[in-house]
Order: structure tokens, then C-alpha cells, then sequence
């Protein structure tokens, strides 16, 4: 069955809005503060300081060439991770993920050259975005990139799950043409994040999606394509516990391909049917969310394509970029309406 163009679309957008509702809770691990400084946390909002588990206290603002005016808060406690962004906005590394898309776009594909230019380009650029975090593998890149290593091997070896936060993209993009879509997000995933396991897990994730779009069931594909992280029978075991007793216990929420991504198929499975309910049970979770909710909103996207509430398709701050987004192998249709 060719992909469904519907399917790809709410993916899309999903993937975006996962990451926008859960970044003024990232990275928290204090749950009874997230509901302290959150409530129960019902839609897109604001960040604020102090941010209870920041960590930005201990880190070195290095390389500041990349950091720019943004270099001042590291260093201090309580920073939040993304003081600056607004209600609705994504973090930095979606923010990247909208700098492939246009890359995609003019370049009718996908084009490892053309992207690095402007990836150089974006953060060799003062205020071309306002978010304070800049993740490991970035500033890892550059680091390299000054010693004089070449764009296309200054890729560390990384396995944090936000290394996978491109590939929705590039499946729904490419889903056209399943052999391309695979190969451009190696290549992709490989410019920051070098490791065997994370190249494994951005394959067998495109694997998923591409099978998601064309209508296969989502326990048929977690079977066929990601047995590695996931387990059917221990899900079942799991279901009626607290997702934060599953998320927590069993699983860390922390950013480690080890445990964040069975713990996003895990809420996939849980709440497959109800994007809503599954995108608000991944960010009050806590932990690292924003990545999470990036694959969990495709993933779900791409199960349920009239699951998205037009009060989050309207709330993203990039919903005009969204709308403009035209895959290449297809004619444009409108996002279906939500369910009711």
C-alpha cells in the first residue's frame, strides 16, 4: 500500500507539537514540581525560572562561538533550558529539523552538502533562535569543527535519544521512496551523532513510521521493526501502572537511547488512538520529553491522522512553516479535521 499522505502530514505537525508541549517541563525529574509550576498541564505555555533540575549550573559555556549573547546563563543556577521561548515554540534541536525541512525542499531531497551549510551558517548566526540549551552533540560538532575536521566527520559518538529527533522528517518527506528515506536519515542522523546503537535505533524508527504510513498496525510494526527496544509482553505487564510508575521505575525518563526510546514505544502502544491523551502523558512525565515527544507525535500522528487538536495545530509558533511543507512524490491536501 503506497504511504498515506494524511498519515505523514499529522505526523509531521504531531512531531513538532510533542516537542512544543513539553518544553517549559523539560528535563524536569522533580515531579511534584513540574505540578507546583505547571499544574496538570493541559496545552502549550510558557517556561519560567527557576527551573528546579537545571543542570546548565555545571556546564561550561563552551564553544561560545556558538552560544553567543545565550553564554551568560550557563554557569547559573535555576536557568530554565529554554527561558526565552514562548508559548507554542520548539526547542533548538526542532528548530534544526525546520532548517532540514527548507533543505529538503529547495533541494527537492535530501542533500547532506546543502544541509551543513546551513547549519554552519544558523549558529555562526547571532539570535538565529532564542533557545538557551544547545545539546551535547552541537557543541561537540563545533568543537571538532574548529580543530579544523571536515562538516561531514565532525559527528561524535552520542546516544541520546534527541539524536533521533530528525528522523520523522525525513520519513515523511522521503516516505515516497522507503530505500532514500533510509539512507538520507543514516546520513543525516551520522553528521551529529556517530554511534552504532543511534544509527540502529534512527533505522529501525524510519523503518517503523515508513510501515505506520502505509497502514500497517502499530503491534505489527513494533514487532517487525522494533523488537530491539520494544516488548509487547512486558507492556502488558506494565499498562495498568502509572505511567509515571513505567516511566520512572522501570524505565529512567532520562535522555539515554536505552530507556527513552522503549519508554516512547511504550506510551506509543499505551496510547495509540489517542494523540492528545498520549502527547500530555509524555510531557508531565518529566524527564527528557521534548525528544520523546517528538517520535511519540509521529508515531501517533501517523496511527491516528485525525487525531490532532486544531487548538495545537493553531498554537504552534511555526504553523505557517508547517503549512507550507509539500512533499515531493504527492499533491497537497488539508490536515483532516480532528476527531470529535
Amino acid at each position: 500500500m503506497a504511504p498515506s499522505l494524511e498519515r505523514r502530514i499529522t505526523a509531521l505537525w504531531a512531531s513538532f507539537v510533542g516537542d512544543a508541549l513539553a518544553m517549559p517541563v523539560h528535563w524536569y525529574y522533580d515531579r511534584a514540581a513540574l505540578q507546583r509550576d505547571y499544574g496538570p498541564l493541559e496545552g502549550f505555555c510558557a517556561p519560567r525560572n527557576p527551573h528546579p533540575d537545571s543542570i546548565l549550573w555545571r556546564s561550561q559555556p563552551e564553544p561560545r562561538a556558538i552560544l553567543h549573547s545565550q553564554a551568560v546563563y550557563w554557569g547559573q543556577p535555576g536557568i530554565h533550558y529554554h527561558q526565552f521561548l514562548k508559548a507554542g515554540e520548539n526547542t533548538l534541536n526542532l528548530q534544526l529539523v525546520r532548517l532540514l525541512l527548507q533543505s529538503l525542499q529547495d533541494s527537492n531531497g535530501y542533500t547532506p552538502e546543502d544541509y551543513l551549510q546551513r547549519y554552519l551558517r544558523f549558529f555562526a548566526t547571532p539570535d538565529s533562535h532564542r533557545d538557551t540549551y544547545v545539546e551535547e552533540c552541537h557543541r561537540n560538532f563545533f568543537r571538532r569543527h574548529a580543530q579544523g575536521i571536515p562538516p561531514e566527520r565532525c559527528g561524535a559518538e552520542d546516544i541520546h535519544i534527541g539524536g533521533l529527533a530528525p528522523v520523522p522528517a525525513l520519513a515523511c518527506f522521503l516516505a515516497g521512496s522507503p530505500a532514500n528515506a533510509e539512507t538520507a536519515v543514516r546520513s543525516h542522523v551520522g553528521l551529529t551523532h556517530r554511534s552504532a546503537e543511534t544509527l540502529e535505533a534512527a533505522t529501525g524508527m524510519t523503518r517503523l513510521l515508513l510501515a505506520l504510513f502505509s497502514g500497517t498496525p502499530l503491534e505489527t510494526a513494533l514487532a517487525e521493526h522494533a523488537s530491539h527496544w520494544f516488548s509487547l509482553r512486558r507492556a502488558r505487564s506494565w499498562a495498568g501502572q502509572p505511567d509515571s510508575t513505567v516511566i520512572g521505575n522501570h524505565l529512567s525518563p532520562a535522555c539515554y537511547l536505552r530507556d527513552a526510546l522503549p519508554a516512547t514505544l511504550y506510551l506509543a502502544w499505551k496510547y495509540a488512538g489517542n494523540l492528545r491523551a498520549g502527547l500530555l502523558a509524555n510531557a508531565r512525565v518529566g524527564g527528557d520529553n521534548c525528544h520523546r515527544g517528538v517520535l511519540l507525535g509521529a508515531i501517533l500522528g501517523a496511527v491516528q491522522p485525525g487525531g490532532l487538536p486544531n487548538e495545537w495545530k493553531n498554537g504552534l509558533l511555526c504553523a505557517d512553516f508547517l503549512s507550507s511543507v509539500r512533499f515531493p512524490d504527492e499533491d497537497p491536501v488539508e490536515l483532516p479535521a480532528p476527531e470529535r
